[in-house]
């Protein structure tokens, strides 16, 4: 046991760590009034100030600019405070905050707070924290930002922005602070955790030295005991103690017993304030570590930028490697990359996050962003009006202009789930020149398609158009019901399997998101049997997608992640591992390369098996039951071991002479890993998903696509919800446009062919000649005609043909309708 006997001023904020409301110490019942402070009247400061007749005092400091600090000195302002008595104060303010919020989407910028001579901490708290704060006037918030530990009499306190970061449309810095107010507080327990926090955010292996640490939120003012239990996943106490305090001191530690690999929780009360615990979550990761490289299945959404404060990005980074996921899935911001359609291309903002992810060893995902507004028009929304727009920002994901190209590059998120008139022909087409845009650099990317939110219309007629061509992995999302506080695993792995085949047969599937709606109350994580739920649902889910045929799992997601009551994260309000965590860690160790094999029919329908190739010769058999029950497994001829949800061992295992071990299954699954490879061949993982790439020629750098005018829009998605018909709505004769578009580096002569279907018609049938210039755009008319049997209500196919040559152009394929009326 060691014990910290620094004096050092504690501003309680180093990695977010949680506020506790607690007792008053003997000594500690002094109180005074709060005391505000203007945000306009700093004692020193580059952030100006601006004067707005709703501040609380007419004015407030007020920063939004893409400006960098003057002199290098960083955007600051410094406030000299008098306080009554030493102590700890809270600090809270009326302030921007950096996510966005029920009441607002505009963001700010993270900051970090310094006390007297001390150095600037950042204030790192979670997206849930800044989400959860009330609204102030206009878009700022009342905001709680931590303690802070003051002497007696007057100090000073000072707020320096880090940046810049991805607001609206600019990488830059916004930071308003209207007034911030200091109350006294208590001296309190205020965190338990596992290592250090500013590098680690609670986990270890087996042989590395574990250092359980209890931190207040000031110094001892006298001697203080800490009491704790230590629990694991099935709530079993596995250790306990008491930590003393001397007086002074403001961390006490214990180090941790040798713990078998899972979730462990902490629970700890000053013993002066035994009702007011505070609980602290780590992971004992398992021995062996996840495979790297191609071989490596499994993903992790981290939407860096919005969920993680920069303070905690390496150690998040960090984390998320331990897990033993090999991928990340996260998304740029295409307004902020490029303020101009002639403007210069800056991803640095991203690239620098994605460099941290990658120098600890993992792959990144980057996710197109929606287009900038200069882009877009009235009847383009939410596609650039221009498809070359979107082929230059590919070139620039590609490498071009970047210090470093991107693992795989997915083309955008969800689009089947808006609220626009846009339509799956429209999509494609942009899906078509933003791919062409990355493939026609060298060393480009993997190109993943769309991650499409749920198999429907708007899909279907996108693969319609030959899109898969253009792309070296399909995408797709799978959540079970909202609501649903048990779920089962959803069945778009299965669906997309059988839309593949007919579309694409042969692409690697990736589900870019999978993952589960589970409520949360606002100031909490999720519920702990809620989280025993959520690491269930993780294992059962993943599964069941890598024996429908997926190549790659990412969830979502990891960071801190709260939005309307809904909770989806791996860690906690605080950056703590929950247990979902512990139980990835488990999959990614014992599945290895995750090489699915087959089910084990002969536990069908009491139970369910699923058969894996580890990569390294060993079969994996993952078992579970609806209800408790023994279970005779068969396995291949070799020593077996069995391994909980968590990875902790439960020991070898004898197998019979029918070639089965026996087990005791429940609804957590369990692994049976036996030293023999399975007897059925294994399904091998894809690869370098860029291998299978085929050229793409001319006729396909021609891209087509169907324009009409605002009033014969498609009606709106209503997030995916609006029952058909989905076409564009027509009159009895109607004018529009193929757009003919020429990616490629030379002029080509296009011939156009119309063919319509149920009843339309549509002159001219047949264009030849149409000259398109290198990187060039040509409009050409066409009259859509509705036939005497054509009746409101329907949507029929519309499709035009085009031909390089004898070479054929991918099509365009719409959905049309008549209007009622028309």
């Amino acid at each position: 046991m060691t014990i910290d006997r620094r004096t050092v001023v504690t501003s309680g904020l180093v990695a977010g760590l949680a506020l506790t409301a607690t007792a008053a110490l003997p000594g500690a019942g002094r109180r005074t009034a709060t005391i505000t402070v203007p945000g306009e009247s700093p004692t020193r400061a580059s952030i100006p100030t601006a004067r707005d007749p709703r501040a609380s005092g007419g004015a407030l400091l007020a920063l939004a600019t893409a400006k960098e600090p003057p002199n290098g000195g960083g955007w600051f302002a410094t406030y000299t405070v008098e306080v009554p008595h030493a102590g700890p104060y809270r600090v809270e303010a009326v302030a921007t905050v950096p996510v966005e919020q029920p009441h607002t989407e505009e963001t700010g910028s993270y900051v970090r707070l310094s006390v007297n001579d001390g150095p600037a901490v950042p204030v790192g708290r979670s997206q849930p924290y800044w989400y959860e704060s009330r609204a102030a006037w206009g878009g700022l918030s009342r905001v709680t930002l931590g303690d802070v530990e003051l002497r007696g009499g007057a100090n000073t306190l000072g707020f320096v922005v880090e940046g810049p970061a991805a607001l609206d449309d600019v990488n830059g810095y916004r930071f308003l602070l209207d007034e911030f107010t200091l109350t006294p507080v208590p001296v309190a327990l205020r965190s338990v955790h596992v290592q250090d926090p500013e590098v680690n955010l609670g986990h270890y292996r087996g042989g590395e030295r574990a250092v359980l640490t209890f931190a207040l939120n000031a110094v001892a003012p006298q001697p203080l005991t800490v009491t704790y239990r230590v629990l694991d996943h099935a709530s079993r106490r596995v250790a306990s103690g008491r930590a003393p305090l001397v007086a002074g001191a403001s961390t006490a530690s214990c180090p941790l017993p040798a713990l078998p690999p899972g979730h462990y929780r902490a629970v700890a009360a000053l013993s002066s304030a035994p009702r007011d615990r505070v609980t602290g979550q780590f992971a004992r990761l398992p021995d062996r570590r996840a495979v790297r490289g191609a071989a490596n299945r499994f993903g992790v959404n981290v939407a860096t930028l919005a969920l993680v404060p920069p303070g905690r990005l390496d150690a998040f980074a960090a984390a998320t490697a331990a897990m033993g996921v090999g991928h990340v899935r996260d998304g740029s911001s295409w307004p902020a990359a490029q303020r101009g359609a002639h403007g210069p291309l800056d991803s640095g903002l991203f690239d620098a996050t994605a460099d941290v992810f990658r120098a600890h060893g993992l792959k990144v995902l980057e996710v197109v962003s929606p287009p900038p507004d200069w882009a877009l028009t009235g009847t383009s929304v939410p596609l650039p009006a221009d498809l070359r727009d979107a082929y230059r920002y590919g070139s620039h994901l590609a490498g071009r202009g970047r210090r470093a190209v991107p693992d795989a590059v997915q083309l955008s998120n969800e689009p089947d789930v808006d609220t626009t008139a846009s339509t799956g022909d429209q999509h494609a087409a942009y899906v078509k020149a933003m791919a062409l845009g990355i493939r026609d650099q060298p060393h480009a990317p993997v190109v993943v398609l769309p991650g499409i939110a749920q198999e429907g219309v708007f899909q279907e007629l996108m693969l319609r158009n030959d899109v898969v061509r253009y792309a070296d992995a399909w995408g797709f999302h799978g959540y079970p019901s909202p609501g649903d506080t048990d779920p089962e695993p959803p069945s778009a792995p299965e669906d997309q399997h059988e839309l593949r085949e007919r579309f694409g047969p042969g692409t690697p599937l990736w589900m870019t998101e999978c993952g589960a709606f589970l409520p949360a109350r606002p100031g909490t994580d999720l519920s702990f049997a809620a989280q025993r739920v959520q690491a269930r649902y993780l294992v059962l889910s993943t599964v069941e997608s890598l024996a429908a045929g997926t190549d790659r799992q990412f969830w979502f997601c990891g960071p801190p992640c709260t939005d309307d009551g809904v909770s989806f994260a791996l860690f906690s309000r605080d950056f703590q591992p929950l247990p979902a965590f512990s139980a990835y860690a488990a999959l990614t160790s014992l599945l290895g390369a995750a090489n699915y094999a087959g089910l084990v029919e002969e536990l069908l329908p009491r139970a369910a098996g699923f058969v894996f190739g580890d990569g390294a010769g060993r079969t994996v058999t993952v078992v579970c039951a609806p209800r408790p029950r023994t279970l005779d497994v068969p396995v291949p001829d070799g020593l077996s071991r069995v391994y909980d949800l968590m990875g902790a061992e439960r020991g070898p295992v004898p197998r019979s002479a029918a070639g089965t071990v026996r087990v005791r299954a429940s609804r957590d699954p369990l692994y049976v890993v036996t030293d023999a490879p399975p007897p059925q061949r294994p399904r091998p993982s894809a690869g370098d998903e860029r291998a299978r790439r085929a050229p793409l020629g001319a006729a396909e750098h021609i891209v087509l696509s169907q324009r009409f005018t605002a009033a014969n829009a498609a009606p709106g998605k209503a997030d995916g919800d609006a029952p058909p018909p989905l076409g564009y709505r027509l009159g009895a004769t109607t004018r529009m446009w193929v757009d003919v578009y020429n990616f490629g580096r030379a002029a080509r002569t296009v011939t156009l062919s119309a063919w319509p279907s149920g009843g339309w018609a549509v002159t001219p049938r047949l264009v030849e000649g149409v000259r398109v210039p290198a990187g060039g755009r040509v409009p050409v008319p066409f009259t859509v005609t509705a036939g005497a049997g054509v009746r409101p209500g329907a949507d029929r196919l519309l499709t035009f043909e085009g031909r390089v040559g004898e070479a054929p152009v991918p099509p365009s394929v719409s959905r049309v309708q008549r209007r009622p009326g028309g």
